[in-house]
């Protein structure tokens, strides 16, 4: 049975929040809940392939979110962005970082971050059917296999 609200409407709804203008969030805020929308879905599409132990689901699962993969997803995506999320992307790429990249050149983890930082704001724009493209199609132009 298909629900008519999305998660976003859900919460809201259920929790009694309003919705608040993500124009205000800092690019570090939407690079916070980007990356949870992001690795949601990667979980989801990995764990639908069928029933595996949980440490291959992680396994796996790690080499799609971790900085380097969000780093050549993102930059695939280049000429497939519109100018508000090319914004948004750059905006995110070039905050302040205050935590050190693990496992990755502190490049990767800028345009990690960035990517986050879309991912963020196309969920709480409630745009998750243009977050799941660009997810798409960036694993078709890197190849990514799940």
């Amino acid at each position: 049975m298909e629900n008519e609200l999305s998660l976003l409407h859900q919460l809201h709804k259920q929790f009694g929040e309003s919705e608040v203008d993500i124009r205000t969030y800092s690019p570090l805020t939407l690079a916070y809940i980007g990356d949870v929308a992001f690795e949601i879905v990667i979980r989801t599409l990995i764990v639908e392939k069928g029933q595996r132990a949980a440490n291959t689901l992680h396994k796996h699962t790690t080499k799609i979110v971790c900085a380097g993969t969000q780093a050549a997803m993102i930059e695939a995506l280049d000429g497939e962005l519109t100018e508000e999320e090319k914004d948004i992307y750059r905006r995110g790429k070039n905050t302040k970082i205050h935590s050190s990249a693990k496992n990755a050149s502190l490049s990767d983890y800028r345009k990690a971050t960035g990517f986050e930082a879309l991912c963020g704001y196309l969920y709480l724009s409630d745009n998750m059917e243009r977050m799941l493209f660009l997810i798409q199609r960036a694993m078709e132009l890197c190849e990514i296999t799940l």
